[in-house]
């Protein structure tokens, strides 16, 4: 099945993080990376605390997980990858979040898919358009909400090398 995930964080050597959370998920069993967005650089979102710039990106991979699974393994990578939780939205090395499976639509206290905030974060929109065009990806129409929500302060950085 194919699945998008977003990829993000603002500590460290913020590409170098991307770039490895990236290798990793290729890693996974009967994982492989397909495509990936350039790297963009944004202000934090909706934090509580003062925070640097954030590079985020989407990646399309294939898999053979389930999308309860590949969460699992994706905070898994986070962790490995020095991510701490200590406050809501607070600073991160990596954060990846599993934004559409292909064929699901699911809500359970551990994950929604599709995401429920993919049509509320030019973070996330752009990049997504860069992979998908024509503003529709696995199923999911996103046109309408990226031309509400507009591109303002989502700043091409560079090509995601991985």
């Amino acid at each position: 099945m194919r699945a998008v995930l977003g990829l993000g964080g603002n500590l460290g050597d913020r590409e170098e993080n991307l770039r490895q959370a990236v290798r990793a998920i290729d890693a996974l069993p009967g994982t492989m990376v397909v495509q990936t967005s350039r790297l963009y650089e944004t202000e934090p979102f909706d934090v509580l605390s003062e925070q640097g710039k954030y590079l985020n990106a989407c990646a399309v991979i294939e898999t053979d997980l389930p999308p309860e699974e590949l969460l699992e393994r994706c905070l898994a990578i986070e962790t490995g990858l020095g991510r701490v939780r200590k406050e809501y939205h607070g600073a991160r090395t990596v954060d990846i979040d599993l934004l559409l499976y292909e064929g699901f639509a699911l809500h359970t206290p551990h994950l929604t898919v599709p995401h429920p905030h993919i049509l509320e974060r030019a973070f996330v929109l752009v990049p997504l358009q860069e992979l998908f065009p024509k503003g529709s990806a696995l199923g999911m129409d996103f046109a309408a909400a990226l031309d509400k929500v507009g591109a303002a302060g989502v700043v091409p950085f560079k090509q995601l090398k991985w």
